[in-house]
């Protein structure tokens, strides 16, 4: 994996657990993908007026999990304290986005496959703030 990769060849190596750092930069970075599909999948539904909560969810999801893993990515002079926040807001979202899907899932196989995206995002948050 390149990210892996990249960050063993940082100058400055972090007491992050790496394996943790780099599935939940991973993790982040294909929920925000899903997120974003699984909304444009919803703006291309029929009942597109039922979905609207979920396309609201799917987009704030997506913008979140993007900057997490942008910002766990840096390792130079990083916060601790602000990198567990960033973390446990995207832990959140990603729980309230899967839950958000969840009220489809049935109906709509995107909303099925972004929940499942989602959880594994939220438990990859929450691996690296118990790692931090």
């Amino acid at each position: 994996m390149k990210t892996q990769d990249m960050l063993a060849t940082h100058p400055r190596r972090s007491s992050i657990n790496e394996q943790s750092l780099v599935n939940c930069i991973a993790a982040c970075i294909e929920c925000a993908d899903t997120c974003n599909i699984c909304a444009d999948a919803c703006l291309g539904e029929e009942k597109v007026q039922t979905l609207v909560n979920c396309i609201r969810m799917n987009l704030d999801c997506a913008d979140i999990c993007r900057a997490t893993a942008s910002m766990i990515s840096r390792q130079t002079g990083s916060d601790p304290q602000i990198m567990k926040m960033q973390l446990e807001v995207c832990a959140v979202v990603c729980q309230k986005c899967t839950q958000q899907c969840e009220q489809h899932a049935e109906m709509h196989r995107h909303c099925r496959i972004c929940a499942t995206s989602c959880r594994s995002c939220e438990e990859a948050c929450r691996q690296l703030i118990s790692s931090l």
